[in-house]
């Protein structure tokens, strides 16, 4: 049986364990606040990713924005301390994908940890579609059905999804045999590239840009359908979530995980727009009050991370059309 794939997308912050060390409790100091970028391995899950991070740093205050599949490798966006309730928006941004599809064969999951559940020939038509992009970029059949894929605007998740039907999680009903009926999700496709692909066995390669809730395991389901075939994910891996990229990305369990960790207010200035709180506004900000609209500079109508003249994140805020401004989410930084 395959690894179970998580039910959510954040771990919820809970009290800090009293048996946890980490560098932070031995040297006396508080645990940090901040987004620390990890480059998950394979045949692990977020959440076991999630549980190195908090013996690392000593506190169950951690959750990560996105989840990946076990077979997936690469970014995996963890929140540590206050930044958890940056975990909205970071789960929101674009995501960017590395993926290879095998042709001919589909599993249960859709991808290389699923039982083999059909199989079905690779037609002469796309094995030569196959040979003519190797040999000059050009390939109609293929531009045709990533054409399709591009305009795509909903999406039919996986059945081994962590999606709620009935009051279960889809993956949880697929295990056991129930039927599952799940609904088209809007998606958003930015970019998808072709960027190789062979015939012995027939595979695609891709590289994607796409929304928050598009499943890379569906994709495979549905251009292999397209080239009269099935399919599933042999490889996957997120290279970029919103403006975090691999290149930053730390191993889980490297030594050096704590200090990679950025400070609460650089990573909300990194996903959302900043506007500077004169001392008054930082002031009724702290305490949950409105914002006179002339101690808000800069910013935007939606959720914008608040600051206050010592660059400190006051709480992500919004002005609301009667002029003012309101805290949308606070945080409580001890110095």
């Amino acid at each position: 049986m395959p690894p179970a794939r998580e039910s959510c997308h954040w771990d919820t912050p809970i009290a800090k364990s009293a048996h946890m060390t980490s560098p932070f409790a031995s040297r006396g100091s508080s645990v940090p606040n901040g987004i620390v970028v990890v480059d998950k391995p394979p045949g692990v899950t977020s959440h076991d990713v999630v549980q190195r991070v908090r013996r690392a740093i000593g506190s169950r205050a951690v959750g990560h924005a996105g989840t990946l599949d076990p077979m997936a490798t690469g970014v995996l966006v963890v929140a540590v301390g206050q930044a958890t309730k940056l975990v909205p928006w970071l789960t929101a941004a674009d995501k960017s994908y590395e993926a290879t599809i095998r042709l001919g064969s589909q599993t249960d999951t859709l991808d290389a940890d699923g039982t083999l559940t059909a199989t079905k020939p690779v037609s002469q038509q796309v094995l030569l579609a196959l040979a003519a992009w190797r040999s000059n970029g050009v390939a109609p059949l293929l531009d045709e059905v990533l054409s399709e894929e591009r305009s795509r605007t909903f999406q039919l998740p996986p059945k081994h999804s962590a999606i709620r039907t009935e009051g279960r999680r889809a993956y949880a009903l697929a295990r056991s045999g129930q039927p599952v009926e799940l609904a088209p999700r809007p998606v958003r496709v930015a970019e998808i590239r072709l960027v190789g692909c062979s015939d012995d066995p027939p595979t695609l390669s891709f590289a994607l840009v796409v929304s928050k809730g598009y499943y890379v395991r569906a994709f495979a389901r549905d251009v292999a359908e397209a080239l009269g075939t099935v399919g599933h994910l042999t490889a996957l891996r997120r290279v970029c979530s919103g403006l975090y990229t691999i290149a930053e990305a730390v191993a889980p369990d490297a030594p050096d995980l704590s200090s990679r960790i950025e400070p609460l207010a650089d990573a909300a200035c990194r996903v959302l727009p900043v506007a500077r709180l004169t001392r008054a506004g930082a002031t009724d900000a702290r305490n949950g009050r409105p914002v006179q609209r002339h101690d808000i500079q800069g910013g935007s109508t939606g959720p914008t991370a608040w600051l206050d003249e010592q660059g400190e994140l006051i709480a992500v805020g919004e002005v609301c059309p009667e002029g003012h401004g309101r805290v949308v989410r606070g945080f409580s930084i001890v110095r």
